[in-house]
């Protein structure tokens, strides 16, 4: 093993365009193995999505040590929940009417359901990243009372400040540029990632992050070794300590061989 990657002890994966090409929408049997062959190395895989935890992805052969849910609102293990932090059902009430004021629908989710209002070409193209549909549902009003940690909707940059007018404690992030998920204030990555890491006694410098879109940024920032992926955006390539390959041509793996990883 490199120098520099002696110390790894936990490596944090975004899914979308960083596990998974959104073109073919499944993981590879290179990106598998490289799975595999970390943890035969006892290092702590962890997932690290905007994804809810009912719509994360089974990978065959593999079970996570940790998983960051809704961009770090969620964190737990399959023993016990490491952080949780809603949206204060005020703010969440609040962006689902000025949303409404924009004509847009909203898609609600909680640890266990996702429910919308209704959907619209940008929500329901958002959705297929993920190959999932969006629900509408008639108990969408009630559970919007429930504990909310993340609200997705179409959307444009330019939106942003119409959507989280008089919210207190929410803010958006996002890695397309017609959506956007909604999370508190309090979160975000690069937070789940600290929780994370304190829940396994780990200091940054013993941890990897790879990622691809803007909602990464902070993830890479928040571990001692950020990397990009070829396939990410701008943004994220500037800020990350290193870039590896494309997505669908197995960067990870390449870059995992490379640094003696595996």
């Amino acid at each position: 093993m490199n120098d520099t990657m002696h110390n790894i002890k936990i490596i944090f994966f975004d899914i979308d365009g960083t596990l998974v090409d959104m073109q073919r929408k499944h993981i590879s049997g290179k990106m598998l193995e490289t799975l595999i062959r970390l943890k035969e190395q006892n290092i702590l895989l962890c997932i690290a999505t905007g994804r809810t935890p009912v719509t994360l992805p089974y990978f065959e052969g593999i079970e996570f040590d940790a998983y960051l849910t809704f961009n770090g609102s969620y964190c737990y293990n399959k023993k016990q929940v490491i952080f949780s932090n809603p949206i204060p059902t005020d703010d969440v009430l609040t962006i689902i009417q000025n949303a409404a004021s924009m004509n847009r629908p909203v898609s609600i989710a909680s640890k266990n359901r996702i429910a919308a209002n209704g959907k619209d070409i940008d929500l329901v193209e958002y959705y297929a990243f993920a190959k999932l549909e969006v629900e509408v549902t008639e108990d969408f009003e009630q559970l919007s009372h429930d504990e909310i940690y993340q609200i997705m909707l179409g959307c444009q940059e330019k939106d942003y400040p119409q959507l989280l007018r008089n919210t207190n404690h929410a803010r958006i992030t996002a890695w397309w540029d017609r959506a956007a998920d909604i999370i508190p204030s309090g979160s975000g990555k690069g937070v789940g990632v600290g929780k994370i890491l304190a829940h396994y006694h780990l200091d940054r410098s013993q941890a990897l992050a790879f990622g691809d879109g803007n909602n990464d940024l902070e993830m890479l920032q928040a571990v001692g070794c950020g990397v990009a992926m070829a396939n990410g955006s701008a943004q994220l390539k500037q800020a990350a300590d290193a870039v590896c390959g494309h997505v669908a041509e197995d960067g990870i793996y390449h870059y995992c061989t490379a640094h003696g990883l595996i």
